[in-house]
């Protein structure tokens, strides 16, 4: 979880360092830079996570920086609806995503329902994460993503890119 978790977090750095790149003077790049923000402050929390849990890092680290900023500064390029019809998207499939890992926690508690402190501690991150990605979501939508080019056609791209995203770093 923690492997998955941490690329993916490096991955939506580089997604907003993209288009902070391509969107400087624009309205919405202080947007952007507050939800970069968040994600710094998650890849910290995932940083440490690994490293207290010993987690291995997924070796693709540098190719997932790469294709976040290229993502990124690729919708960014389209136009701020589609910087933010990528956030819509990515956010999605992470909500799904933070979704699935705290019903696996609490699948696998013990008879009464109560988190070991490893795994609270875990649900409690995730839970913390999926409602500040779906915060991001929001603002997306806010920002009239909807509006952006082949909206639809993008967001399902860029959803089923982040799916295979983490398949591949479950496994690498």
């Amino acid at each position: 979880m923690l492997r998955v978790d941490h690329a993916g977090e490096v991955g939506a750095v580089a997604i907003y360092e993209g288009q902070m790149w391509m969107l400087r003077g624009t309205p919405a790049y202080q947007e952007i830079v507050r939800m970069r923000q968040g994600e710094i402050e998650h890849l910290d929390t995932m940083e440490r996570l690994v490293s207290t849990r010993r987690a291995r890092p997924t070796l693709l680290l540098p190719l997932w920086r790469a294709a976040g900023f290229m993502l990124g500064a690729g919708t960014a390029l389209l136009g701020p609806q589609s910087a933010m019809a990528c956030t819509v998207a990515v956010e999605t499939v992470i909500g799904q995503h933070y979704n699935e890992q705290i019903r696996h926690l609490l699948k696998e508690a013990p008879a009464g329902g109560k988190l070991p402190a490893d795994d609270a501690e875990l649900a409690a991150v995730f839970k913390k994460h999926r409602d500040e990605e779906l915060e991001h979501l929001d603002t997306g939508l806010k920002w009239d993503a909807e509006k952006a080019p082949a909206y639809d056609a993008l967001t399902q791209v860029i959803k089923l890119g982040c799916t295979l995203a983490i398949s591949v770093v479950r496994r690498i």
